[in-house]
């Protein structure tokens, strides 16, 4: 099968605004996502399951980002690297777990470093990449999963356009507990594209 040219164009970013961009992870990357992780560390833990003290190290982070490039080239993931021009790479948000058919389905995960919070660029970068989601990939909907006491995650969310739909009881293992999590989505239908900035202005 031959992809469509923006699944090979790894290197092109998919958005930019004021002196902020996405653009597909790369293996090259793999040290600053490794810094990054440690330096998040605390932030994250709460929110995700168990990590191996490994999973913090530059080649583990390289594995990571190879598995991500070669899903971004067969479609069945795209993951994007949050970039400011005048600091660098400062988070990451992906859409996974890909589903074709009658579905058209994934969901999205993101996080942005603990000092460049609150400025709006979660939601940014989240918007752009629901977008690449409907106008690039073709997908019809992209669903997010968030514990209830991730009250900032949530406002992202709802700021990008998501809807609540219900809460999952023990839904994923977090720290080695089972936990709720809310259930958001977004679909086509609800044209996010309209109320996305990918030039100037403001971030959210």
């Amino acid at each position: 099968m031959r992809w469509p040219a923006f699944l090979r164009r790894s290197e092109e970013s998919i958005a930019r605004a004021n002196g902020i961009y996405l653009r597909p992870v790369r293996v090259s990357d793999a040290r600053q996502y490794a810094t990054l992780l440690q330096e998040n560390r605390e932030l994250l833990e709460p929110f995700e399951p168990v990590r191996p003290p490994s999973y913090y190290t530059e080649a583990y982070q390289r594995a990571v980002l190879k598995e991500a490039v070669e899903s971004y080239k067969d479609g069945s993931g795209y993951m994007f690297a949050v970039v400011l021009d005048s600091h660098g790479i400062i988070g990451r948000v992906g859409l996974s777990g890909v589903f074709r058919g009658a579905f058209q389905s994934c969901f999205i995960g993101y996080f942005i470093d603990h000092r460049f919070t609150r400025r709006g660029y979660a939601t940014w970068a989240v918007k752009n990449t629901v977008a690449f989601a409907f106008d690039k990939a073709a997908l019809h909907r992209v669903e997010a999963s968030v514990m209830p006491c991730n009250v900032a995650s949530q406002r992202v969310l709802e700021k990008s356009g998501f809807r609540r739909e219900g809460l999952a009881r023990n839904y994923l293992r977090i720290q080695g507990k089972w936990e709720d999590h809310y259930i958001y989505a977004i679909t086509v239908e609800d044209k996010i594209g309209e109320s996305v900035d990918r030039g100037g202005g403001e971030y959210c």
